[in-house]
């Protein structure tokens, strides 16, 4: 089937900086499909911490690769044509897939590489099958990353799990991971989240905000055998350090300068104790475990607010303040 011709709504912007107002709604041509390519009528996108962080100049000057740049990088529609050498999928299936660092999700179509992309079961809606791409995917490789195995089945004894920020879009997976593989899980958020994260599978939870949230103390006394570091306000590694098991390991998933300079000095020494900055490469694989996950009821997206592609503005906005309770996810075809 050929891709479709004409021109598409999108969202956009121009330059560095400017938030939820500096969102332009555009018409633009519809992209077609390149070798190895997906076309997708895109039916939701999920926003995440790189969306915003990438507008407000951190990746700069690599990322946006060039302006204007519409962005979402996790894509759920259903395929409306193929580009050459692609036989896995065909026209009409609906999809999940992730596009980074090129986005386009905040539009009608997007193109996606189809080795990036993967089918979704009618079990999966469109907004939930959105927040994995990115956020799960990061949860279930932070969590590997850390040392934590996923499989119960091996019969690994239990770890001892901290994650901060645990109500946000990957703290919540990592919860409902460790947890349903038989780990101990503390978690740390805000104070109107504490139960939301206990349904989750967190065994202690402790507000960010008191004494001992911030000191990142087990209720329990326990040492944590692995951390998922995903609040986005950092702590220095001496807030960690007397927290941790023998041989503990943090994994941060925005790493900055420090927490990268850290990491160097601790492999220089030998340390036992040890922060890792997170470098996710997806894999088409990742996603179809996480979307079983979901069908099978076993694995549960947490989705803050839905907002039409007319409203990205608000979406945009609820997920740059940092306070959203799971995933911001952008409908295309909500009602106005």
């Amino acid at each position: 089937m050929a891709a479709p011709s004409g021109t598409m709504r999108a969202v956009q912007y121009d330059r560095y900086g400017g938030g939820a107002q500096g969102l332009k709604h555009v018409e633009v041509p519809i992209p077609s499909p390149k070798k190895g390519e997906v076309l997708i009528r895109m039916e939701a996108t999920s926003l995440n911490a790189a969306d915003c962080k990438f507008q407000n100049g951190t990746g700069r000057p690599v990322m946006p690769r060039a302006f204007p740049f519409i962005s979402g990088f996790d894509l759920a529609g259903e395929i409306v044509s193929l580009g050459a050498g692609v036989n896995d999928f065909k026209p009409g299936d609906k999809v999940i897939a992730i596009n980074f660092p090129n986005g386009g999700g905040l539009a009608e179509y997007a193109v996606a590489s189809a080795s990036l992309t993967a089918a979704r079961p009618p079990e999966v809606s469109a907004a939930e099958g959105a927040c994995l791409p990115i956020a799960a995917v990061t949860a279930l490789r932070s969590l590997q990353r850390a040392g934590v195995s996923l499989d119960p089945a091996r019969g690994s004894s239990p770890k001892n799990v901290l994650v901060t920020a645990a109500s946000g879009g990957v703290g919540h997976f990592a919860v409902q991971l460790a947890s349903q593989a038989g780990h101990n899980v503390t978690a740390t958020c805000g104070e109107r989240n504490l139960a939301l994260v206990r349904s989750l599978g967190a065994d202690e939870v402790l507000d960010y905000k008191t004494p001992e949230g911030a000191s990142l103390r087990s209720p329990s006394g326990r040492k944590y055998d692995a951390v998922v570091h995903c609040a986005t306000t950092g702590f220095p590694w001496s807030v960690f350090k007397p927290v941790l098991a023998a041989a503990g390991t943090v994994v941060d998933i925005t790493p900055g300068f420090v927490s990268v300079t850290t990491a160097i000095l601790q492999m220089a020494t030998f340390s036992k104790k040890r922060l890792v900055p997170l470098i996710v490469m997806p894999k088409k694989e990742d996603m179809e475990l996480l979307m079983g996950m979901v069908k099978q009821g076993t694995l549960k997206t947490v989705i803050d607010s839905r907002h039409s592609l007319s409203s990205a503005q608000e979406g945009w906005a609820k997920s740059m303040s940092g306070h959203a309770t799971g995933k911001v996810v952008i409908e295309m075809g909500r009602a106005e």
